[in-house]
């Protein structure tokens, strides 16, 4: 059995943060063909679908489509305020290499 994605308390904090005083809109992971190492991430804030995953939060909602939903089994979204960027991460243990920039990945 796949284990689904979790998500951190510090991505729920920043979405809440995204979303300010409006309507929570969830944040969208999916997985994409392409990227330099074969597929991409696509993380954006998007309206939820009947049929995905809801990982909530902190009264936030990150969901993930079906067919992303195997590439992302067992990961864990986070997100990174650092000296080079502030962004959503994913540490996928699916991935057996990733671009340096760390939006796209191979199997």
């Amino acid at each position: 059995m796949n284990l689904p994605p979790k998500v951190t308390e510090r991505a729920f904090a920043r979405l809440a943060d995204i979303n300010g005083g409006g309507p929570a809109r969830p944040l969208r992971v999916a997985v994409a063909g392409g990227g330099c190492s074969g597929f991409q991430y696509d993380i954006r804030l998007d309206d939820a679908a009947e049929d995905d995953l809801v990982l909530s939060g902190g009264g936030q909602r990150v969901v993930v489509d079906p067919v992303s939903l195997p590439f992302l089994a067992g990961a864990t979204i986070d997100f990174s305020d650092e000296l080079i960027g502030a962004r959503f991460t994913i540490d996928n243990p699916n991935a057996s290499a990733s671009c340096g920039c760390g939006t796209s990945f191979s199997i």
